[in-house]
């Protein structure tokens, strides 16, 4: 099954070519944080009287960013909430912090080809960019758009154009938006990016579908090596169709 995506190529294949651009969500996608994203809401919910999530709770429910998720969990005590989550998280998340397995050599093999790479995450943009310098991540992204950077958070479209903006790009179907979750789905709808799946994820993603879905970074690593070089940015938009 397709679906019009402005003249993004949607359906169960793989991709025919590279984009001009990559956008990534961060947690679960290109790292493994939730350790320490689970031990910080914990902290907070227990604080605020309310039973602690397990691990698999965290991990199926943390979606939003925390200043659109933390007044339904808190109501009018949420931004007590967010101070104790963000001293939990502020002095504990480096510990925890982890790369997904081919991550940094999916990274590697775009900009290698010339591609444009960006973050979109949910995860508070100090916090993220902090995450992004301990790896040594940085010289691979133009910019790392995270919470509270843009006007919305995702998975409003606000924070895709900012992380384009320095490569003077444009969201559309030439710009892939890999992620491993419905928030990240619907976001690349909103921009009209290609949306794609990485990791297990549900079946049905209602009005917000992926249009292509990988298991591991190794495996796009190894399509973006069989695609070769990006399209040109002087390419003709109608020879791009």
């Amino acid at each position: 099954m397709t679906a019009d995506l402005g003249g993004a190529p949607l359906g169960d294949g793989d991709p025919t070519r590279l984009p001009r651009a990559v956008l990534f969500d961060w947690d679960n996608t290109l790292v493994d944080n939730w350790g320490c994203i689970h031990a910080a809401l914990n902290a907070a919910l227990v604080a605020h009287g309310l039973p602690p999530w397990s691990l698999e709770e965290t991990r199926l429910r943390v979606r939003q960013s925390l200043r659109d998720s933390f007044p339904r969990l808190f109501g009018d005590r949420w931004t007590d909430a967010r101070d104790i989550f963000y001293d939990h998280f502020g002095r504990h998340h480096l510990d925890y912090l982890k790369p997904l397995p081919g991550a940094e050599g999916l990274l590697s093999a775009l900009a290698g080809q010339g591609v444009y790479l960006g973050v979109v995450s949910n995860k508070t943009g100090r916090f993220l960019r902090a995450e992004s310098a301990q790896l040594g991540w940085d010289r691979y992204f133009g910019k790392l758009v995270g919470a509270g950077d843009a006007p919305q958070d995702k998975p409003a479209v606000d924070p895709i154009h900012m992380a384009l903006e320095p490569g003077g790009l444009i969201a559309g179907p030439d710009v892939w938006f890999i992620g491993d979750a419905d928030v990240d789905m619907q976001c690349a709808h909103a921009g009209r990016c290609v949306p794609m799946l990485i990791g297990n994820g549900p079946d049905d993603f209602g009005n917000f579908p992926p249009a292509h879905r990988f298991d591991t970074c190794d495996i796009v690593s190894d399509l973006v090596r069989r695609l070769g070089a990006p399209i040109s940015l002087e390419t003709p938009v109608e020879q791009r169709k």
